[in-house]
């Protein structure tokens, strides 16, 4: 069976999105709903939407770790990416990871590659929570590995790793969907692949905010992706077994959580003092003696400033034969803000002149090594709670629970004056003119900023006291404030953008375009029609009857001018 064909067996029903779908082969295109009616999801859209490949990485006596397998045979890889998923499919040997190992890693892609077909979807990135972007940069690779002696191979082990290839950070999806595959997988052949595809080509689109049902292999995933308009901190439950949905066989509480108490558990004095290391995009090294706690723990950390969006590299899983091996270890500058995860001893020298170190597990000395002063006082009553649940043997869930609350104030506490200020730079509403470009966001200054903190700073939400203002001025230095910056500055100049296109929509243009000149009636409805097409491509914050109100202002004009005139503006289109 080519892997291009359905095969009937293992289909299963993908929920709301997929209803009365038949085998792509057979079926016409499937419209998707929305502002992309005029779109047709083709074959493979639909698995594109949630992976880029499925690639099996086994160990070749001759040539090492080597991709044996990649699905959908179509899915294109350069050589330089397939060389990285080789390595970091695998465990450093000195792991001695024997059984089965669930990780994940991170890697550049190629710079030149084309956008694959189904990029219409990337629209639904704006309703996401700015953490769960997508960064079309970089790819994650979601691993499976399983080492177990067999006396029938040279080496004496069976090691291979079945690795799913995405850019969506759905680090807790993923490794669900893995557990479910990966087993029968190595029990049987690669036309369980085959059909695996087929499944994921049958699921809706990520769309967040709505409840998705996800089948695989027999069983079906329920889950919802979080939108940027659900609360920080809440999770919308995902009930796992109703009778209406009685064939539903696993929900998931989240798509993207790592367990948080788990990965800081032998760091757990240091939780406050970490949180400012990330924040301030520090450089950061966590040793661990596998791949599994390395990636888990570089996942928590970059968690942990959570609304924020930490906007520097992090790799959950690091070797020495990574591309930026040399870019990251180098000693001729100073270290990159990056957090990186290793297990190979060889970087404790490598990476010994890095500022701050991390060492969990098994290795020698678990701690925090740094000379790092932090800004605020610590805060006792985290400790004193975690340690309470660990005496009376609370569930890591709750712990994990009451930490991520933990941090999710520190960091609301830290940035709200920050947002309070930012919005003061905003224009008055009155100064927008239809008839003049919108105005410009007022500059960010620093100074401004600092003399505000004294009647509206963190202490109106957070009893912590230390140096706040030596935090800040830090902050506002390092690349998540310029990545927080950049996003809240869009943002402003489309509301801004938006509110022109209102005022523009309230005026009588037409009376208008009687007042004046044919050459300047013309180059009016050529700028509407431009801000028209700014307001689709932008995906601006415009109410659609504000929308179709101004094209309604561009017909009435057209039609109020010569013919001549008429038909070459109503063929004219825009740039």
């Amino acid at each position: 069976m080519s892997l291009r064909e359905r095969s009937p067996s293992g289909a299963v029903e993908a929920g709301e999105n997929a209803a009365a779908e038949a085998s792509p082969a057979e079926a016409s295109p499937v419209e998707p709903d929305g502002p992309d009616r005029r779109l047709s999801l083709l074959p493979w859209d639909r698995f594109s939407a949630w992976l880029h490949c499925v690639c099996v990485v086994g160990f070749d006596l001759e040539l090492g770790q080597a991709v044996e397998v990649i699905y959908p045979l179509h899915s294109k890889l350069t050589d330089k990416e397939k060389t990285n998923i080789c390595y970091l499919s695998f465990p450093d040997s000195n792991s001695g990871c024997l059984g089965d190992t669930q990780f994940c890693f991170r890697f550049r892609r190629s710079t030149g590659r084309k956008v694959s077909l189904c990029c219409f979807l990337d629209q639904l990135d704006r309703d996401l929570p700015v953490y769960l972007k997508k960064d079309p940069a970089y790819y994650y690779g979601y691993v499976y590995f399983r080492q177990v002696r067999d006396k029938s191979l040279k080496r004496g082990y069976f090691q291979k790793s079945l690795v799913l290839i995405s850019k969506l950070p759905y680090v807790h999806l993923f490794r669900t969907m893995l557990k479910q595959i990966a087993p029968e997988y190595f029990e049987k052949s690669d036309a369980f692949l085959e059909a695996v595809c087929s499944d994921v080509d049958r699921w809706p689109p990520p769309i967040p905010g709505k409840i998705l049902h996800l089948p695989i292999m027999g069983i079906i995933m329920k889950l919802r992706i979080p939108t940027y308009r659900d609360k920080p901190g809440t999770t919308p439950i995902v009930q796992n077994m109703h009778q209406a949905d009685a064939q539903i066989s696993m929900a998931l509480p989240t798509v993207h959580e790592v367990d948080l108490f788990r990965c800081f558990c032998p760091v757990f004095f240091h939780i406050q003092m970490l949180w400012e290391l990330v924040l301030l995009g520090e450089p950061l090294v966590v040793m661990a003696p596998s791949p599994s706690e390395s990636s888990e723990t570089v996942l928590a950390l970059v968690s942990c400033i959570s609304p924020l969006k930490y906007c520097s590299d992090f790799r959950p899983y690091f070797t020495i034969h990574d591309s930026e091996f040399k870019e990251y270890t180098t000693r001729t500058q100073a270290p990159p803000s990056v957090i990186l995860g290793v297990t190979n001893p060889f970087f404790a020298k490598t990476l010994q002149h890095w500022p701050h170190i991390i060492r969990i597990g098994d290795i020698k000395l678990p701690g925090v090594y740094t000379s790092y002063k932090p800004y605020l006082n610590k805060d006792e009553e985290i400790v004193k709670q975690l340690q309470k649940g660990v005496q009376q043997k609370r569930p890591t869930e709750a712990q994990s629970v009451i930490l991520r609350r933990y941090f999710l104030e520190l960091t609301e506490s830290f940035i709200i004056p920050l947002e309070r200020y930012v919005a003061s730079l905003m224009p008055l509403q009155k100064c927008i003119s239809p008839w003049k470009s919108p105005p410009q966001l007022r500059q960010f200054s620093q100074d401004d900023f600092m003399k505000t903190l004294e009647k509206a700073g963190p202490q109106l939400t957070s009893g912590l006291k230390g140096d706040w203002i030596g935090l800040y001025r830090h902050f506002l230095k390092s690349p998540n404030f310029d990545g927080w910056f950049r996003s809240r500055q869009k943002e402003m100049t489309q509301k801004l953008e938006a509110l022109h296109l209102e005022a523009l929509c309230n005026e009588n243009l037409v009376f208008w375009s009687q007042k004046h000149t044919e050459v300047e009636t013309v180059d009016l409805v050529l700028k509407l029609k431009n801000k028209l097409l700014q307001a689709d491509r932008e995906h601006l914050p415009v109410k659609t009857d504000t929308l179709k109100k101004l094209q309604t202002h561009i017909n009435d004009i057209i039609l109020a001018l010569p013919d001549d005139l008429q038909d070459i503006l109503l063929k004219t289109g825009t740039t």
